[in-house]
C-alpha cells in the first residue's frame, strides 16, 4: 500500500522537535504533534501504523493524518504552531452603553404581571426598546452574568 505522505526529518529537525517536546513553555497540543512527528519519521527504521501512533501519542487517528500531511504541505515551523485566524472573530453587539442599558433594565421593576424579569423577557424588551436589533438569550445571559446579576 503507499503512502500519501511520508516524514523523513532532517537531525537538525529531530533535534528542534525533541527541544521543543521537552520544554516548560510548549503546550500539550503541540507536545501530541511533536510526538506524532518523531513516531512518524522514517528515518528511524520501521513506523508504526497510524492507530499504534496515535494511541501512543494521545491522539486520534484523525489528528495524526492531519499532522503528518501538514508536516508535508506547510512544513515543520508551521506544523508545530496554532494557526493564526485570517479574519479576527465577529465583534461583540454588546458595547458599553448598551450593556449599561441592559442592566438598567434587569435592575428595573418586571411588566405587570410578572413577578421578576426572565431571560426571554428581557430579550424581548431589549428588542421593544431597541437597544438593539436583534439579539439572542444566550447574549443576554452572558452580559448579566458577567456582572454577576440574578434574576432571582
Amino acid at each position: 500500500m503507499n503512502k500519501k505522505y511520508e516524514i523523513r526529518l532532517e537531525p537538525k529537525e529531530r533535534e528542534w522537535i525533541e527541544q521543543l517536546l521537552h520544554a516548560d513553555s510548549t503546550s500539550p497540543g503541540i507536545r501530541r504533534r511533536c510526538l506524532v512527528l518523531l513516531l512518524s519519521d522514517e528515518n528511524q527504521g520501521v513506523i508504526p501504523k497510524q492507530t499504534e501512533i496515535a494511541s501512543r501519542s494521545g491522539v486520534s487517528n484523525v489528528t495524526v493524518y492531519y499532522t503528518v500531511k501538514d508536516y508535508c504541505t506547510r512544513g515543520l515551523d508551521q506544523t508545530l504552531r496554532y494557526r493564526r485566524r485570517d479574519e479576527p472573530a465577529r465583534p461583540s453587539p454588546i458595547t458599553g452603553e448598551v450593556e449599561a442599558r441592559i442592566i438598567a433594565l434587569a435592575c428595573s421593576e418586571p411588566p405587570k404581571g410578572y413577578a421578576r424579569w426572565t431571560i426571554r423577557l428581557l430579550t424581548r424588551r431589549v428588542i421593544e426598546l431597541n437597544i438593539l436589533e436583534s439579539v439572542g438569550r444566550e447574549t443576554i445571559r452572558t452580559t448579566l452574568k458577567k456582572q454577576n446579576l440574578n434574576l432571582t
